[in-house]
């Protein structure tokens, strides 16, 4: 491929619920861009997600700006759903993403004083005034690390390779994790496993009841705070807790959502824990979450001493060219939705300053 480097104003990486969301925002306010996406088709992350994961079972799941999702068969998988109604939306709206794309790095001159970044990829160089990066975690699954991990004899994957329940059948299966991957993980495993164990770092909090507006924006504002103070930003749905529905209150009943405490250390034929209990596995399964996938972004250092991105709203405090949408407080999908049009008004303003001051006196 070509390797001029092209201009424009605004680069999107990422073609998701946050990047669809933006650049059907700069598209609205005639802002030049460009939208690039590492998948090989539309669909974002969802693309990627385990067959046995049906529409019915997504939870949260809200419609991109300007065109509802409707008449979706809650028995299909979320797989399918999700990416084509994503595939319909870009074709509505013109969106013209570029797939496959891998961006490489992000440079730049000094923010503030009208410096272009320069985004690398495998497609060429682009030369753009601002940047929204949409990019999500799906791409950086966190797999933790624990004495013996590496003598064990069964398999180990993690949620982001996980196959769905069929492959686990007659297999002792260790489940690590404590969020909503975890318990559809379980509660699917075990109708087909020889025996399942749940372990998780801390004890689950279970949320029953109602979860209304208030306590939405309360559960955001917790995220928010860590990253207003460049902390790594944590999942909502860890501040929480974990829906209590019918059918977690079945494996709450039945003992496959009995938790034990991490273990101590990992055994070629299972774990053990500090007291004494052994468990025998063939398989580990971490469902230990993702972290943000912005290593592209470390030319720009951007990132504070507490390891994270200094966010207010979406712009990074230490480049307001830069906005990140879908990271912390946004990572959800009506947070992706509204985050995006708040990154556009941002950009349009910042471009209209350096409009402004370009103007001779």
């Amino acid at each position: 491929m070509a390797r001029d480097v092209a201009e424009t104003d605004v680069v999107v990486i990422g073609a998701g619920q946050a990047g669809l969301s933006s650049a059907y925002h700069l598209t609205r306010a005639a802002i030049g861009h460009v939208v690039l996406d590492h998948a090989p088709r539309p669909g974002g992350a969802w693309q990627f997600r385990w067959p046995s994961l049906t529409y019915g079972k997504v939870h949260g799941m809200h419609a991109l700006p300007g065109m509802e999702l409707t008449g979706a068969d809650p028995r299909r998988p979320s797989s399918e759903v999700v990416p084509a109604y994503f595939a319909a939306y870009e074709r509505r709206f013109g969106l013209h993403v570029r797939r496959p794309v891998d961006v490489t790095a992000v440079r730049g001159g000094a923010a503030g004083a009208g410096g272009r970044l320069q985004v690398e990829t495998s497609a060429g160089t682009w030369s753009a005034r601002a940047l929204i990066n949409a990019t999500g975690t799906w791409d950086r699954p966190f797999w933790p690390r624990y004495p013996g991990q590496e003598t064990f004899r069964g398999r180990q994957l993690h949620t982001a390779n996980y196959p769905g329940p069929q492959e686990f059948a007659g297999a002792r299966v260790i489940v690590v994790g404590g969020g909503t991957s975890a318990v559809q993980h379980l509660l699917e495993i075990s109708e087909v496993a020889a025996g399942t164990t749940w372990v998780t770092r801390r004890p689950p909090l279970f949320r029953d009841g109602s979860f209304g507006e208030a306590e939405g924006r309360a559960a955001v504002a917790l995220v928010d705070e860590r990253v207003r103070r460049g902390l790594p930003p944590r999942s909502v749905v860890s501040v929480t807790g974990l829906p209590l529905n019918e059918a977690v209150s079945a494996g709450l009943a039945s003992g496959v959502l009995d938790r034990l405490p991490v273990f101590d250390r990992i055994t070629p034929t299972g774990a053990v824990w500090a007291d004494g209990r052994r468990v025998d596995a063939d398989v580990i399964l971490w469902a230990t979450g993702f972290r943000a996938a912005v290593d592209h972004l470390a030319p720009l250092h951007l990132r504070e001493p507490g390891g994270g991105i200094r966010v207010e709203g979406t712009r990074a405090v230490r480049d307001e060219r830069i906005h990140l949408v879908g990271y912390g407080p946004s990572a959800s999908t009506i947070g992706a939705n509204r985050a995006g049009g708040a990154a556009v008004r941002a950009i349009r303003r910042l471009l209209s300053r350096e409009d402004a001051a370009a103007v001779p006196a």
